[in-house]
C-alpha cells in the first residue's frame, strides 16, 4: 500500500492494485487535491475498472499531502455561473461520480489524512468506513455559498449521520473538529497521522479475509435498508446464490475445523 510519499507533480487520482486491494490516491497537494472536472472522468474510469476485477476485494479512498480534500473546484462553479461552462458539459457528474463510489460491491475505507471540505466531505462518506487523523477538521460551506445539495448527498449525510447532525453542517456552514466528527458517527476512529495507513492496512484486511459474495451482499442490503429501498427479492436471490456458495461450503469447514477460512469469491 502507498506510504504516503507526495509526489512531486499535481495529478489526476492514482489507482495502484495490490494483494486484492485498490488505493485510489488524489494527488493534487498543492491545490488541497480540490477536485477537477477531469478527475471526476478518472474516478468514474478507476470504479468501472474495480467492478470489473473479481481479484479486487477492499478499495481504499486517500490523498497525498495534509488535506484529503477541498472538494470540488469553485473555479469551475464560477466559470458555470458565468456561462463559460463547455458545451455539453455533465453537470450531475460529482453527484454520479460519488453514488458510483458508494454503490461499489467492494467494502471501501476512506483513509483521511487531513481536513475535508465540500463535496469532497460527500465523497468520504459514501465510503463504507471513515479513518482519519488527530488534528483534522469538516467543512461542508454550502450555505455560505448559496448552493442546495443534490438529493443524494443529502440522503447520505441524513441516513449516516442524522438529521440533526445533517441540519448543523449544512445550515450553519460552521467547521466542526475530529473529536465531533468521531461523535456523530463521521468517522469510525482516529489516528495519529503517522499511523494511518498502518491501521487502514490492518482494517482492509480484515475485510479482505471475509467471504466476498457474502460481504458484497451485505453491504448492498444495508445501503438499500438505510435509504428506504430495500430489494427484497434481490436480497433473496443474494441469499440463495450464497448458501450454495463453494465459500459458505469454505466458512462452515473452516469454523468447524477452527480454522481461518480461505474464500475464492464463488
Amino acid at each position: 500500500m502507498p506510504d504516503g510519499e507526495v509526489e512531486t507533480q499535481s495529478s489526476g487520482p492514482i489507482l495502484t492494485v495490490s494483494d486484492g486491494r485498490a488505493v485510489v490516491r488524489l494527488n493534487r497537494p498543492r491545490e488541497h487535491n480540490r477536485l477537477e472536472p477531469v478527475d471526476l472522468t478518472v474516478l468514474q474510469d478507476i470504479f468501472t475498472r474495480v467492478e470489473a476485477d473479481g481479484s479486487i476485494r477492499v478499495l481504499v479512498l486517500t490523498a497525498t499531502g495534509k488535506s484529503f480534500s477541498s472538494g470540488f473546484h469553485l473555479g469551475a462553479l464560477a466559470d458555470r455561473l458565468a456561462g463559460k461552462g463547455g458545451e455539453g458539459e455533465d453537470r450531475d457528474a460529482f453527484e454520479r461520480t460519488v453514488d458510483r463510489l458508494e454503490a461499489l460491491r467492494v467494502p471501501t475505507i476512506a483513509a483521511l489524512n487531513g481536513s475535508v471540505y465540500g463535496g469532497a466531505t460527500d465523497l468520504a462518506l459514501a465510503c463504507d468506513f471513515r479513518i482519519g487523523v488527530k488534528g483534522m477538521g469538516l467543512l461542508m460551506p454550502a450555505a455560505r455559498l448559496g448552493i442546495v445539495y443534490y438529493a443524494s448527498g443529502i440522503r447520505r449525510y441524513v441516513t449516516r449521520l442524522g438529521v440533526a447532525a445533517a441540519k448543523k453542517l449544512f445550515m450553519t456552514a460552521r467547521p466542526i473538529d475530529a473529536e465531533e466528527m468521531l461523535r456523530i458517527g463521521y468517522l469510525d476512529e482516529i489516528v495519529a497521522p503517522e499511523d494511518l495507513m498502518t491501521r487502514v492496512e490492518e482494517f482492509s484486511g480484515t475485510l479482505a479475509a471475509n467471504a466476498p459474495l457474502a460481504v458484497a451482499g451485505l453491504k448492498r442490503a444495508i445501503n438499500e435498508a438505510a435509504s428506504g429501498a430495500l430489494d427484497r427479492d434481490m436480497l433473496a436471490a443474494v441469499r440463495d446464490l450464497c448458501s450454495q456458495s463453494e465459500d459458505h461450503a469454505e466458512g462452515v469447514r473452516a469454523w468447524t475445523e477452527k480454522r481461518p477460512p480461505i474464500f475464492n469469491g464463488r
